[in-house]
């Protein structure tokens, strides 16, 4: 028996030190960079004196990154070391034409599709697969609107659209019409050429997958239909080698007057434990291309959130979702949940629709070896759906700007069927969630709010520096700290950055929240149990986009959350607030328009803006024959008032009592279409108000927290003297108060018999 012990005591000693030792293994080649044989040199005087520079030290020139900045490769340097070629970086730092160099490191990019290896092999389309592609044609409310959009003429026509990936099968049958040179490239090749290497696996579908999503050709009987299917559609292979930071840029860089749209549906590891994002290069990539790319309107990065969910990952700790710069997109389930897979972060703008749980459905596109398949998954598959509603809406107005895109998607992405505990109203009353953004995208809203839109004012920028000697923060414990703002420039926020410095025993065990001074709580990071690293964060630039359109003058403050054990400490050393957005009301609603309104609709007729509680007038009891405004007063309307109109009733009786509608709602509608008569009892018949309308969206509140569908259906016709439904939290029905006069009866009787 004590041998028995003694024999059992060692094989565990020895199993605990080979467990210690292969830790350590994994955290020193963790920690270790790894140097490739490319090289990036600053040299003045364009190629040609780059060539002559590469040729005289020996490199290979492999092209311009951007002005000034070439890549290079040298064949005598190792492609994997973890020491620099210092024989190299001698000869480099000694030459006066070079103002700067930087020997490349690999940086680990993960692909953002779930890792299925299968591939398949009433109509509105021929498109074979097009009645089974539920995320655009189930309509009531359960889509993203894209059919809508397409009845109002746009399908991406002369919009171009690039996907950064592992390569494009340029000859697909879905995609070769479509297919454009110009928006494609090898940067693993260096050639032109972006066709992927195939393999037994078909590990180099994804970017043929996202592409399909986006362009796909439509009526031509093969496979599926791409939302903007006749947007140009071109890809970069650049996942299939050794990614760089100058791979990275080469990419992002690719032909910016030319490219309007990039989609990227990678990013660092989803494991829970990485803290990584665009080095120098990649990150002078994005601001040139929004400063000068699309000839100073700005490039559009539409970038997937991340499929860390099952390791607790968050993707504010991915640099490239974590930006102001792109358009970050999570998924939803086919049933409006949050996926397994999704990762709940405050840097996410909206959703579209993608792959679920067992039962729930997939997204289907184009596939290697000119297939088709059913199976396309994750944030991957939500990027490009968002690339593609991105392309129509810049189909309708060629000028919007990347933060224009922005706030598109911000104004008309709506809750639809989407279900998440975190939703909220923030403080200028717009719904947002860590799951979910704003909301599911709805192609239809924000083709209709391009027309009419107008460029946002110049973006400013608001630096405040807290004054923080070391916070120590105990393990079970937590800190807050406030940081009074005031900023001259801003008054309308876009993005705001907490840039954090902090320490801690284990990083993972760090929680942090921010509350802004009209109230609005974003998590900038959770709990992640897998991130045993104890770096912790240098001035690492925490997103949150919860707080749009919000005045940032009063007090922030920052709760920083301790959950590690024993001697778990952790240390805040630095917090500074970026704030981003504008002096001016970035799209007022225009006082011509605010009068066309005034005089279409009744002086007796009350409308509320939600944000000021403010109502006009009172209600009457039947209002007829009243003739709406415009479409275009409509959105501007809507947009000021949260997304909806609340039409208050404001007499005493019927006091609370709001009826809102959805800018959907009034789709393809003329502005003598816009008829209908007002009621005022609950039980008026549903009915007829569902058959009255087709496409669009009638919800009723007993408050302006929140919208909630009542009926979705669409319109063939135009419709007059359609009944409006009231929610009331009074007695507007005999039936109902009659209810509760027993029910009180009862009640009584019940508590006497006690």
């Amino acid at each position: 028996m004590a041998s028995n012990c003694r024999i059992f005591s060692i094989n565990s000693t020895k199993l605990l030190l080979l467990q210690c030792f292969f830790t350590l293994l994994s955290t020193l080649l963790a920690n270790n960079s790894h140097y490739t044989d490319q090289f990036v040199v600053h040299v003045e005087g364009g190629p040609k004196v780059a060539k002559e520079l590469a040729e005289k030290h020996g490199f290979v020139y492999l092209g311009e990154i951007f002005d000034n900045y070439h890549h290079l490769r040298h064949h005598q340097v190792s492609k994997r070391s973890i020491e620099p070629s210092l024989r190299h970086h001698e000869a480099l730092h000694t030459d006066r034409q070079v103002k700067w160099f930087s020997q490349q490191t690999l940086k680990k990019r993960s692909k953002r599709d779930l890792s299925y290896f299968h591939t398949d092999t009433v109509p509105y389309l021929n498109d074979p697969k097009w009645k089974d592609m539920w995320y655009l044609n189930r309509g009531n409310n359960l889509d993203m609107n894209v059919k809508p959009a397409w009845d109002m003429k746009v399908s991406g026509k002369g919009v171009v659209v690039t996907i950064l990936d592992d390569g494009l099968e340029k000859d697909h049958p879905d995609i070769k019409e479509n297919y454009d040179p110009k928006a494609s490239y090898d940067v693993n090749n260096n050639d032109g050429d972006p066709q992927p290497r195939y393999d037994i696996i078909n590990s180099n579908r994804h970017g043929t997958r996202c592409a399909g999503e986006v362009a796909a050709t439509a009526n031509n009987s093969i496979c599926a239909v791409g939302i903007a299917f006749h947007a140009g559609i071109g890809g970069v292979r650049m996942l299939d080698g050794d990614v760089t930071d100058a791979v990275e840029a080469r990419s992002l860089s690719l032909n910016s007057q030319y490219i309007d749209i990039y989609s990227a549906s990678w990013g660092p590891d989803d494991d829970g434990r990485t803290v990584d994002g665009p080095g120098e290069l990649a990150t002078e990539a994005f601001i040139r291309g929004i400063e000068k790319g699309r000839n100073g309107l700005g490039s559009i990065f539409v970038w997937a959130s991340g499929n860390g969910g099952r390791n607790n990952d968050n993707c504010n700790c991915d640099g490239y979702t974590n930006s102001i710069w792109t358009l970050s997109i999570s998924s939803a389930t086919e049933n409006g949940l949050v996926p397994w897979y999704s990762e709940a972060c405050s840097s996410s703008l909206a959703a579209t629709y993608s792959s679920g749980s067992g039962g729930e459905r997939e997204i289907i596109t184009s596939d290697l070896h000119h297939s088709c398949t059913t199976k396309h998954t994750g944030t991957s598959a939500s990027a490009p759906l968002a690339a593609g509603i991105c392309a129509l809406a810049l189909e309708a107005n060629k000028q919007l700007t990347w933060r224009d895109m922005q706030h598109i998607v911000v104004r008309t992405a709506r809750l639809a069927n989407l279900q998440s505990s975190d939703w909220k109203t923030n403080g200028v009353g717009r719904h947002v969630s860590h799951s979910f953004g704003y909301g599911v995208m709805d192609a239809a809203a924000m083709v209709k709010l391009a027309k009419v839109w107008k460029t946002v004012p110049e973006q400013k920028v608001c630096t405040v520096y807290a004054d923080i000697t070391d916070k120590i923060i105990s393990p079970k414990s937590h800190i807050e700290v406030t940081l009074s703002v005031h900023c001259s420039k801003v008054k309308f926020l876009e993005h705001v950055q907490a840039q954090i410095t902090l320490s801690s025993t284990r990083r993972g065990d760090i929680h942090i929240y921010l509350i802004s001074p009209m109230g609005t709580k974003s998590t900038l990071l959770e709990r992640r149990p897998l991130d045993t690293y104890r770096s912790g964060f240098v001035n690492w630039p925490f997103l949150t986009v919860h707080n749009w359109g919000e005045n940032p003058d009063g007090e922030w403050k920052l709760e920083i959350h301790n959950e590690g054990r024993f001697f778990g400490r952790a240390s805040l050393t630095n917090w500074t607030m970026i704030l981003y957005g504008t002096s001016d009301d970035p799209q007022p609603l225009q006082k011509n328009k605010h009068r066309s309104l005034e005089y279409s609709i009744p002086t007796n007729f009350a409308y509320k803006n939600t944000t000021s509680n403010k109502t006009t007038s009172t209600f009457p009891t039947t209002v007829t024959e009243t003739v709406l405004p415009s479409t275009e007063d409509i959105i501007l309307l809507e947009e000021n008032f949260n997304d909806s109109i609340n039409y208050n009733i404001s007499s005493s009786s019927y006091d609370n009592n709001s009826i809102n509608y959805n800018s959907t709602l009034f789709s393809g509608m003329s502005q003598s279409d816009y008829k209908y008569s007002g009621v005022n009892s609950v039980e008026k018949k549903e009915s007829e108000f569902i058959e009255s309308f087709r496409n669009g969206r009638v919800s009723t509140s007993n408050s302006d927290m929140g919208v909630h569908p009542v009926s979705s259906v669409s319109w063939d016709k135009v419709f007059k003297n359609v009944e409006l439904i009231e929610t009331s939290s009074g007695c507007t029905a005999i039936s109902r108060c009659i209810f509760i006069w027993f029910l009180s009866l009862f009640s009584i009787w019940w508590m006497n018999t006690l």
